[in-house]
């Protein structure tokens, strides 16, 4: 099977803000996108700055940003893309996951069918 995850351009733009923010030190950071158990529905999201990747990690390039993702987590969001959203009820990155049966209202845990 193969795996998939992409990036939106709105997505890789708010992480070379956030690094840039960060200064030099975490210039060569990249954006660790997880899956946990937890949440209201069973799994959810989590984003950090991640200096380390791992050998076995799932790596996008985009914008000359980077986002990794672990093979378990792959598993869950396969075809899956992060997003950006900017609304006026707040903005945050979000997971446009083809695998959630259903997900809660801030999008940031979802379950599985």
């Amino acid at each position: 099977m193969t795996q998939s995850f992409t990036v939106s351009d709105a997505a890789a733009r708010r992480i070379a803000e956030i690094i840039a923010s960060k200064g030099a030190a975490e210039s060569t950071s990249a954006l660790r996108v997880s899956v946990s158990a937890g949440g209201c529905n069973g799994f959810q999201y989590e984003f950090k700055l991640d200096p380390e990747t791992s050998p076995d990690d799932f790596v996008v390039t985009s914008h000359g940003i980077r986002v990794v993702v672990d093979p378990v987590s792959l598993d869950l969001m396969n075809g899956g893309e992060l997003d950006f959203v900017d609304k006026l009820m707040g903005a945050h990155f979000a997971v446009n996951n083809p695998n959630a049966a259903s997900g809660c209202g801030c999008g940031t845990s979802f379950s599985l069918a």
